[in-house]
């Protein structure tokens, strides 16, 4: 009895230890997620698909805006056409952004980042995007090569290759007895040709019909006024 009763307060005193030791744990644990600013870094993961929907596409808008005022400039906000996301503290988007300067569409990578408890957002980097140097206005959206002829491998995301995929999934949708809208998903992959005044754009498009995934191989063409037109047209199976 007496060795028992000695152990008593060896037992109460270990367990209040425990305790007060667990409730300080969990409390540091819960005032780092709000006050912590170091980074707890994780892979860029891509959030394909997903920079049609109305949150990126805010972030991009976002983006822009805050570019403007910063650098005084007056871009025209169109579209995310690409978006990544890498978690530090927060939620660190690699945006690929499509806006218009001057008339001109161009192509800008940005990074923005968010902490969502706090309401905090903020834009860290804004710059033209360097695929975009390979296209101009005056060839039709396609950089002419003499040491390389023919079809050649162009970026998705440029605006030229964008407004071909856009015209494509319009025609695709005309050409369809279905009353369920088609929305473009991914640029699987683009090739473009210039020939004398015109310029081919031969493309692989990933799209969504509802909860149904399709692919369709396209060669869209476009001439010296900016007119576009499908010249063919073919689901893709693999």
């Amino acid at each position: 009895m007496r060795s028992g009763t000695c152990l008593l307060p060896l037992l109460s005193f270990f367990f209040f230890f425990f305790f007060v030791a667990l409730f300080s744990f969990r409390g540091s644990l819960g005032n780092c997620s709000e006050f912590c600013d170091e980074p707890m870094v994780g892979g860029i993961v891509n959030s394909e698909g997903f920079q049609n929907s109305l949150e990126i596409q805010d972030l991009g808008h976002f983006a822009v805006n805050e570019h403007n005022k910063k650098q005084n400039a007056l871009l025209e906000f169109t579209r995310v056409v690409k978006a990544q996301e890498q978690l530090v503290a927060g939620t660190l988007h690699y945006l690929t952004i499509e806006a218009i300067d001057a008339g001109q569409k161009k192509i800008y990578d940005a990074k923005v980042w968010v902490k969502p408890w706090l309401n905090f957002k903020e834009l860290t980097e804004f710059e033209p995007a360097a695929a975009a140097s390979s296209f101009t206005s005056a060839d039709l959206g396609v950089k002419k090569d003499v040491h390389k002829p023919g079809w050649q491998s162009v970026p998705t995301q440029d605006p030229q290759v964008q407004d071909a995929a856009d015209y494509a999934l319009k025609s695709i949708q005309q050409r369809s007895n279905s009353l369920v809208p088609y929305e473009l998903h991914e640029i699987v992959d683009a090739n473009a040709e210039v020939i004398d005044d015109s310029a081919k754009f031969n493309l692989l498009l990933k799209v969504k019909r509802g909860d149904k995934e399709e692919k369709f191989k396209v060669e869209v063409h476009k001439n010296n006024e900016g007119g576009f037109n499908l010249n063919h047209l073919e689901q893709d199976h693999s």
